[in-house]
């Protein structure tokens, strides 16, 4: 009897079997096998090709979502009235759509981050190196600008007079406002990776990696309708940066710091609430 109380304890919440929502085609545990975490030097990435070619396929992808996004933003300002343009659900389509269809295109190659506060959340739960994460973010980075400045390209007047796509914290709104918004629609967004990509769930649930493009990028939608009207919704702080850096302006970088502080504290929230409260993995550890 002492031994088996000891045991309940060793075990904690992880003695019992998860549940499957009905209808999917659970598996068994025996099916998945904890991976181990990502060193935080990993010196052998550096002469690997597959290293820089995930680092391109960063700077594409962001470089894309720029240039789209950007371009449906400056069609919205340059309409006479929302009714004549996409409105605030075409620009919020067009973020989350091109999400979906850009960690579709490059999630076998990079894992499809295209956002420094994914790289970073992800980093935090040992999903990768940290070689990786400074590469990876400082490619998002350049795609963002790039991206951007095509877009300032095609139209320079239009794009100086409307705010070229730089986030800011909207009228009526405090910076309070503004860096609580990004950071509870940062959490919502990586939340929604971790969930989308968990091997755990892939291993029991076949269908899983077919469909994580689809909430992640509806995650982003979502976050969108409800954060425009406060800041133009950032949770992407390379998105952020490259508008700010083409646009230019003194109202770009008044609020800027909010677009990097708050995707990375609702990042390493949703980071510590998947892995220690959804997978207890503190605890499957101390276990083994």
């Amino acid at each position: 009897m002492a031994e088996n109380k000891e045991e309940d304890v060793n075990l904690g919440a992880n003695k019992y079997r998860e549940t499957q929502p009905l209808g999917t085609a659970a598996q068994t545990d025996k099916d998945y096998k904890e991976p181990p975490p990502a060193p935080l030097f990993e010196p052998g990435e550096l002469s690997s090709w597959s290293f820089y070619r995930a680092g391109i396929a960063e700077f594409m992808a962001t470089f894309l979502f720029l240039y789209i996004t950007i371009l449906t933003v400056m069609g919205l300002k340059r309409s006479d009235s929302l009714c004549s343009s996409v409105g605030v659900q075409g620009v919020a389509w067009a973020f989350g759509g091109m999400i979906f269809a850009l960690v579709y295109c490059t999630a076998g190659i990079s894992g499809g981050h295209i956002n420094p506060a994914v790289t970073f959340g992800l980093f935090l739960a040992r999903k990768l190196s940290l070689t990786r994460a400074v590469f990876y973010i400082v490619m998002q980075c350049l795609g963002a600008i790039c991206g951007a400045g095509v877009v300032k390209g095609f139209m320079v007047g239009p794009y100086e007079r409307l705010g070229g796509g730089a986030n800011v914290v909207n009228p009526g709104y405090t910076k309070g406002d503004g860096l609580g918004a990004e950071i509870i629609g940062t959490f919502v967004l990586v939340y929604t990776v971790f969930s989308a990509t968990d091997a755990k769930r892939s291993a029991r649930d076949s269908h899983v990696p077919i469909l994580a493009p689809l909430p992640i990028g509806f995650a982003v939608f979502l976050v969108h309708l409800a954060t425009i009207p406060i800041t133009g919704t950032g949770i992407n702080p390379a998105r952020s940066l490259g508008a700010a850096i083409i646009f230019n302006k003194d109202e770009a970088w008044d609020d800027h710091w909010i677009f990097w502080v708050g995707p990375f504290i609702g990042a390493a929230l949703a980071a510590v609430y998947h892995q220690i409260i959804i997978r207890a993995i503190p605890f499957k550890s101390s276990r083994s």
